[in-house]
């Protein structure tokens, strides 16, 4: 007999929502964590970074005072007091996940997840052993940072994202290796805060899967920041000596205090014994199909064990998806990966939903593309934020809205409004008749909106030839 309907092995976005929403729907559940719940998101990754990153805009926004007419001296920066500020966020996020883990009736155990087949999750935990059964078994054991084969394993001077965000004493010099989200918000947040940081991405721009019109605003950004980026090259060789001699395949010879590794993650599923098992796997990630069940019938996987798109975001989803399946109720299902929203904390910010403009075009669609620049809005002007850009993307023949770019101040929440218009299958036209308050800086959408028909109000426009 079953002890629980669903056991749950990870704690972080994924696992946590997968054990709550079951919970609240009923299900006997139990959770199992190895470390702390919130998991990689919470304690070394998306919170923890934009606590530092709203630190590095509130530095921005001192230094450019004396345009207001608000004069500063002696601004100082404590960089102990805002690592405490940030643990500070992350413990109160935490205490609140614990606090609804309890409210919920929720089983906790903490310790190594090993999978013993359909319905047994084996528990490991200071040599002890405990199997729990389950009707269902939810594997959400998340992702860890890829330590590039040139760097040695232990090493003081070269961090991973992990390390680097429980970091007390900043470097003088940075070197991120890295052009991905990571790279470039960590870079732009270290350089703000007074480190000289150097950015290398192998290919031929920062964020390789972004709107290329976005990414030249967050490298100009970057570079404002005092970030040097170098892009098309590669780290070839690196010596210890007082520090981290970097050689590279331009021929470039330079010396940082560290290194920052942040070029990819892989699914953790170490330990798991999931082959073992019979679960199935393809490059390293847990093979699922759309209602995330993987091979071995009553397991499923969730999140970046997937291999998926790793965003927190998109493992909340997957487990709301796995749940519907496993308790036969109404809810999400995969499949609409267009829709997920992703975002940049740089400065300034970018978010993109749906299809871009050079994926369309590479696939041979037909699309019609609106702009409207921050500058011509008089919220972006007051704020003092007139550099950004909404693009959105349309079907050329009838409107349906198939992506958005925004680049910009509060991008990360203007993407929100986009990526529910094509959720719900909206077109351009339907957008644009959307009454926004003024003034604020969702009026730029509207306009990118109007755009896209040629009728946006504030932008100049050309009459027809004759």
């Amino acid at each position: 007999m079953n002890a629980y309907d669903l056991v749950v092995a990870g704690a972080g976005p994924g696992g946590y929502v997968a054990a709550l929403r079951a919970a609240r729907l009923g299900a006997r559940v139990c959770l199992v964590e190895r470390e702390r719940l919130g998991g990689t998101c919470l304690h070394r990754g998306c919170i923890p970074t934009k606590a530092l990153h709203a630190t590095a805009k509130q530095l921005s926004a001192l230094s450019a005072a004396a345009v207001h007419g608000i004069s500063i001296n002696g601004l100082d920066f404590d960089p102990i007091r805002a690592m405490a500020r940030k643990d500070a966020v992350v413990k109160r996020l935490e205490q609140g996940i614990v606090n609804l883990v309890k409210q919920a009736g929720i089983d906790l155990f903490y310790g190594d997840a090993v999978l013993d087949g359909a319905g047994r999750l084996r528990v490991h935990r200071s040599g002890m052993s405990a199997l729990i059964r389950a009707r269902a078994i939810v594997l959400a054991t998340g992702s860890r940072p890829v330590r590039p084969k040139l760097l040695k394993p232990v090493d003081k001077n070269v961090l991973t994202s992990d390390e680097i965000l429980v970091m007390q004493n900043l470097p003088s010099s940075m070197l991120v290796l890295g052009g991905g989200y990571i790279g470039c918000e960590l870079a732009g947040i270290l350089a703000r805060f007074g480190v000289k940081v150097t950015l290398v991405e192998q290919r031929p721009q920062l964020l390789e899967n972004q709107d290329a019109d976005g990414v030249r605003l967050v490298t100009q950004g970057l570079q404002r920041l005092g970030v040097e980026i170098l892009t098309g090259t590669t780290l070839q060789q690196v010596e210890n000596n007082f520090g981290v001699h970097a050689t590279f395949a331009d021929g470039r010879s330079l010396q940082f205090d560290k290194v920052l590794a942040s070029v990819g993650r892989i699914p953790n599923t170490e330990g798991l014994k999931l082959a073992e098992a019979g679960v199935a796997l393809a490059d390293g990630a847990v093979q699922v199909d759309e209602n995330m069940q993987t091979s071995l019938p009553g397991v499923y996987a969730i999140g970046d064990l997937t291999g998926s798109v790793m965003l927190a975001h998109v493992a909340m989803h997957h487990a709301e998806c796995a749940v519907a399946h496993i308790l036969g109720t109404s809810g999400p299902i995969r499949g609409i990966d267009q829709q997920v929203p992703s975002v940049v904390f740089t400065q300034p910010e970018l978010a993109q939903v749906g299809v871009s403009e050079a994926v369309c075009l590479s696939r041979g669609l037909a699309v019609k593309v609106g702009r409207f620049s921050f500058q011509g809005s008089g919220k972006a002007l007051c704020d003092g934020a007139g550099e950004g850009l909404v693009k959105l993307v349309a079907d050329a023949q009838n409107g349906q809205l198939l992506g958005a770019m925004i680049v910009g101040e509060n991008a990360s929440t203007l993407i929100a409004e986009v990526a529910a218009a094509i959720g719900a299958g909206m077109k351009a036209h339907q957008l644009a008749a959307i009454v926004h308050a003024h003034p604020t800086l969702s009026e730029i959408v509207q306009e990118a909106a109007r755009d896209l028909d040629h009728q946006a109000i504030h932008k100049p426009f050309k009459k027809d030839a004759g």
